[in-house]
């Protein structure tokens, strides 16, 4: 008999300003532990993917943002979980991003996307902003 898979449904932000997308990087503790990400986070039920898009950006980096065009959507299995990443182009329209549960930030040109070690679901979204001209 085979094992039932959790999937988990998450949205990431790339978030754009001056040319600059903003990456974070995974806290030391629990899965994927520094790896970077766009930020975001799970789904909740009854919830769009764009508004929990803003309000995980509201909690994790305590800023306000307006969510537009979607990127693309990946599924990837992990061993705990299969996730099915959202990713949407996305503009600060309050506050400035502050770290509360990631270990890092950065703000990176497009072409230096690639230098860091992405969790894999985050990949294909890397790819193409890496390609975008937006």
């Amino acid at each position: 008999m085979e094992a039932c898979v959790k999937v988990i449904n998450v949205v990431g932000a790339v978030i754009v300003e001056d040319k600059r997308v903003l990456c974070t990087q995974r806290g030391p503790e629990g899965s994927l532990s520094l790896m970077w990400e766009f930020p975001g986070g799970k789904i909740e039920s009854g919830e769009t993917p764009r508004a929990a898009l803003q309000r995980e950006i509201a909690e994790e980096l305590e800023c306000l943002i307006d969510v537009g065009e979607k990127i693309t959507t990946t599924n990837h299995a992990y061993d705990f979980a299969t996730i099915n990443l959202t990713t949407f182009y996305c503009t600060l329209i309050d506050g400035s991003p502050r770290l509360t549960e990631h270990a890092a930030m950065k703000w990176l040109e497009r072409s230096a996307l690639g230098s860091l070690d992405w969790a894999p679901a985050d990949i294909p979204a890397v790819e193409i902003v890496m390609g975008s001209h937006r």
